[in-house]
């Protein structure tokens, strides 16, 4: 290892913001020692937001970068060819525009309505009592839907159902913490049944060959086998609380519900968004359309949640300003594992940094085929342990954190409540046999 002073500078800057994300109740506390509405409760509001966190110290990060190489370099054709803003021109942050998009189409009315009716039909299959069958049915059709429709759109839409019909209630906070945990893990996991939707698994399938059957015999079979266990287990150790009946759709009771061909059109605008994911320039053109669709059809929508889905998109973005400049040590270390420390290091690692820049960085090195497995499973099997580490858990952490004590998910308290599925994911990928 012989980094630049800027990979120096870039590491450290990440490291500060992963201590910071440990640090953001601390801070929501000295903001309440300040007047409401003055510049100083907002400022420590501010630095108590966890979507915030990267983006404000991608911004400290590309001060040093100016600093030491300019903010830009121009040629002789004045096109910028070095200092920070050829690094940001460099970074590709489509994801941050897809997962805002998505987020936004996956939470509006019609597109819950749709979700919960498939997981009350689904939960009807099942030898449980109502509200136990559909906590089932939501944390294991949802996260499985991501494979199809991207993960961000099923974090959203699980994220959602549980906001109204559990986290809405009352529970105990050792269900909280479980259920999001279990969340985290089972969206992480259940987007590999194809090679198109998990961004750790997008990384690599095309370089790999790895097309939807091998992701479906590898990768996908133990996925839904450990999402199963977690889920079932997690049901059965907090049956007293999964108690009583459950009337679904009570929320929307005096609402107007959306006609046959609002749900029509907006599952093809989602599905628009998914085929175009590669291709920003596309779908936000139709993120346009679908705003102008919504404002046409207001009286069947709920509000569009942009400022939600805007703070997970900054959140994302300082995550690559960021994790640009941490190839120097994660390449090097990825490439001294053998075959099983490959698996528990990206396990590990996935809770420090997102698991596709992980499985990125790993497949810039020539890797054996049961390294390139252990690489993979173990990326999407530590997604759930804090939130940097999965791209679609910073969406989850919006919806659902103002329901937790003091209005944040503890993220010590979060490793815990993910540790369970976590171990249980890491027993099928072992054990099972391909």
């Amino acid at each position: 290892m012989n980094p630049t002073t800027l990979q120096l500078l870039g590491t450290i800057t990440f490291g500060l913001a992963v201590l910071h994300t440990f640090c953001v109740s601390y801070f929501k506390k000295i903001a309440h020692h300040y007047p409401e509405g003055s510049i100083g409760e907002n400022f420590f509001h501010l630095l108590s937001e966890v979507e915030a966190v990267f983006g404000i110290w991608s911004a400290f990060f590309l001060v040093g970068y100016s600093l030491l190489e300019g903010f830009a370099q121009y040629n002789e054709e004045h096109h910028v060819i070095g200092g920070a803003l050829h690094y940001l021109e460099a970074q590709n942050f489509t994801e941050p525009a897809f997962v805002f998009v998505i987020m936004c189409m996956a939470s509006t009315r019609p597109v819950i309505l749709l979700a919960e009716k498939a997981i009350m039909l689904v939960s009807r299959l099942l030898p449980l009592p109502r509200k136990s069958a559909f906590y089932c049915a939501a944390l294991f059709g949802g996260p499985l839907l991501g494979s199809f429709i991207t993960e961000p759109a099923a974090m959203t839409v699980t994220a959602m159902i549980l906001l109204d019909y559990f986290y809405s209630k009352k529970m105990s906070k050792r269900f909280m913490y479980a259920t999001v945990g279990l969340l985290f893990v089972n969206v992480s996991i259940g987007g590999t049944l194809t090679h198109f939707a998990a961004p750790p698994v997008l990384m690599v399938a095309g370089k790999y060959h790895w097309g939807m059957m091998h992701m479906f015999q590898h990768f996908g079979i133990k996925a839904m086998i450990a999402i199963i266990i977690s889920t079932g287990v997690t049901a059965f150790v907090f049956r007293e609380e999964l108690k009583g009946d459950l009337k679904v759709g009570e929320k929307h009771t005096n609402t107007l519900m959306p006609t046959w061909w609002m749900y029509l059109i907006h599952v093809l605008f989602l599905a628009g968004v998914v085929a175009t994911a590669h291709h920003m320039v596309f779908f936000m053109g139709l993120f346009l359309f679908f705003l102008g669709f919504v404002a046409v059809t207001t009286e069947y929508q709920d509000e569009v949640k942009l400022k939600e889905s805007l703070l997970v998109a900054f959140f994302l973005s300082g995550l690559i300003v960021l994790g640009g400049m941490q190839a120097w040590w994660l390449q090097d270390v990825l490439t001294a594992m053998g075959d099983i420390a490959l698996y528990f290091g990206a396990t590990a690692l996935t809770a420090i940094t997102d698991n596709a820049a992980l499985t990125y960085l790993g497949s810039l090195v020539e890797l054996s085929e049961s390294a390139k497995f252990n690489l993979v499973a173990g990326a999407v099997t530590g997604g759930g342990l804090t939130v940097i580490a999965n791209a679609p858990n910073p969406a989850g952490y919006g919806i659902l954190k103002g329901h937790f004590e003091d209005g944040d998910i503890n993220p010590l308290y979060l490793f815990v409540g993910a540790l369970f599925p976590t171990l249980v994911a890491i027993c099928c990928f072992m054990l099972f046999p391909a």
